[in-house]
């Protein structure tokens, strides 16, 4: 409905790939897992101004440093944000809990605000607030209450609807479309769209800081009930989280498949690296990063150009894009000819 045929089929052979995989030895999950738990901290919390650099993040939450010159507040923030994935992962592990209800919205809320604002943890707000930057003003604080009920009355219509992740994106929106808390939207928004993500087997999905004006853009226009785009980001962070777990799952896969960087593909192909980064950002191009590169594979560069080819550009005129700048658009250039 609100994802592509082709970005459903993606993320379902993903999974179908990564369930072959499966039961992963326990050693190696919990590295999988530490990893990703130290950039979900980061990240979730870069994205809402917490200064702590991600190895500083590892630095407190795995060996309790406490980084000089950083505020108290950014270092519990760190502790409360991997508790409550800690949290996320027993309630995954146990598969008790198949169902989200108010009292474990408010509970991860709880565990992520308790040492930084215990007096609203876990607490719906009752006073109205304006989100700095935005065209959307949230529900007044006395409809707060019936919001969060008619939320969880649509996940029950709903669930059994849409794509496990096109679910996961929409009820991160209506959470922070709601907004139901004075403060830590953002992150309980981004572990409650996990707990969906997650009990359909994918995993964790990451909204990283450097995508911040993207994830920003995107969802102003999910507020305007255009779902699509967030959808569609959404699935490219839980396809790139699939791609990290392949990687060190599936060291020995073929050729085209595996993960490069974007300056061995651009020896591959016709794109300079810049143009390639251009398309890994954008969402265009199969792509994720490792610490500060970004990686792809043949793969992924054949079904762009393939992509490319189905919007009406021919195959010559696709051979001859290997003589032109791509500083540029593809269509840019093809029309000065």
């Amino acid at each position: 409905m609100f994802l592509s045929d082709k970005t459903k089929e993606k993320l379902d052979q993903k999974l179908k790939e990564l369930n072959s995989c499966r039961p992963i030895p326990q050693t190696v999950l919990s590295k999988i897992r530490q990893h990703f738990q130290i950039e979900m901290t980061y990240n979730s919390n870069a994205i809402e101004g917490n200064t702590l650099t991600l190895k500083e993040t590892a630095w407190v939450i795995q060996e309790g440093i406490t980084i000089k010159g950083k505020a108290l507040r950014d270092h519990l923030e760190a502790k409360n944000q991997k508790e409550a994935l800690d949290f996320l992962y027993e309630l995954i592990d146990s598969e008790k809990q198949n169902t989200v209800s108010e009292r474990l919205i408010r509970e991860i809320h709880h565990l992520i605000v308790k040492e930084t604002d215990s007096d609203i943890a876990g607490k719906y707000r009752e006073g109205n607030v304006i989100i700095t930057g935005a065209d959307h003003t949230p529900p007044e604080g006395f409809k707060v209450i019936n919001e969060m009920q008619n939320l969880i009355k649509w996940i029950k219509a709903n669930k059994n609807k849409l794509h496990p992740v096109e679910l996961a994106a929409i009820v991160h929106h209506k959470l922070a479309y709601i907004h139901p808390f004075w403060d830590g939207n953002g992150r309980v928004s981004r572990i409650i769209m996990n707990i969906f993500i997650m009990h359909a087997g994918f995993p964790l999905a990451i909204i990283l800081k450097n995508d911040r004006k993207r994830y920003y853009r995107v969802l102003s226009e999910a507020d305007k009930a255009n779902y699509s785009p967030f959808c569609e980001f959404v699935a490219q962070s839980v396809i790139r989280s699939m791609n990290l777990y392949l990687k060190i799952l599936k060291p020995k896969q073929k050729k085209a498949d595996r993960y490069i960087s974007l300056e061995e593909l651009a020896k591959e192909g016709p794109y300079s690296v810049n143009y390639l980064r251009k398309l890994a950002t954008q969402g265009k191009l199969e792509a994720f990063k490792e610490g500060r590169n970004w990686l792809s594979s043949k793969r992924a560069l054949e079904e762009y150009i393939e992509t490319i080819v189905n919007k009406g550009i021919s195959d010559y005129e696709t051979s001859k894009t290997k003589k032109l700048d791509f500083s540029k658009s593809i269509h840019e250039q093809l029309m000065e000819d």
